[in-house]
């Protein structure tokens, strides 16, 4: 089977299918606001897909997830999915420097009575990460989600083994890079995707020859890498 980054009809398929009849209505309604407030900018794609939010949605139950912390948040789309996923109980530590962008989203988070299991931190992550860290906040979060500048993800990672707990995930975002980490750079047209291409490589290798975790890369919407702490 094809790769689905290769294959836009199967991507289609899936998500006619498979995705958009279970999509929440909140959801819905805030990835179709997304796409009509970002669309001039072309900064919409920055949502994670609908079939990448569900897959975390079931794996955050799987987990019993209760306490999760996520970097990057844009306009809420896989914050909001999280905060479904959870329990009434479940609480959020949400981080981005765009404020503005998460008040595109914090509506319909809103609507969907999920408001109350997320704490938004409007800052610079590794200084927010630095904090917590300087709150003794050690090892208790059940799963971290990051979704941010693919050239920051190694910072973060040290930190980040630090505030999981073991046996709990850390999630990170696009390191298929649109499937440019199979190509030569030559071969990378956008500028956009080229110039941290090199970033997602080093940070793919490090993550591979860490002993201390747990590692897969699962190929759905731009690759995801799932590491367990050992």
């Amino acid at each position: 089977m094809k790769n689905i980054l290769q294959s836009p009809e199967l991507l289609k398929y899936i998500l006619e299918t498979s995705s958009y009849p279970k999509e929440h209505e909140q959801l819905k309604l805030l990835r179709e606001t997304t796409v009509q407030k970002c669309q001039k900018d072309s900064l919409f794609f920055m949502s994670v897909p609908v079939d990448e939010a569900q897959f975390l949605s079931i794996l955050l139950k799987i987990m019993n997830a209760k306490k999760t912390l996520e970097i990057g948040v844009f306009t809420g789309y896989s914050l909001l999915a999280t905060a479904l996923a959870l329990p009434p109980d479940g609480k959020i530590t949400a981080i981005d420097v765009d404020r503005e962008a998460y008040e595109i989203g914090l509506p319909f988070i809103q609507k969907a009575g999920m408001e109350h299991k997320i704490d938004f931190i409007h800052g610079d992550a590794s200084s927010v990460l630095n904090d917590l860290l300087a709150e003794k906040q050690l090892e208790s979060f059940d799963y971290i989600f990051v979704d941010a500048d693919k050239a920051e993800y190694m910072k973060y990672h040290e930190a980040l083994l630090k505030l999981v707990k073991k046996g709990g995930i850390i999630a990170y975002d696009n390191t298929l890079w649109h499937g440019a980490v199979a190509m030569a750079e030559e071969e990378v047209e956008l500028d956009v995707i080229r110039k941290k291409r090199k970033h997602v490589i080093e940070f793919n290798k490090f993550i591979a020859n860490d002993s201390r975790l747990e590692s897969a890369i699962v190929s759905v919407g731009d690759g995801i890498t799932f590491c367990r702490r050992l």
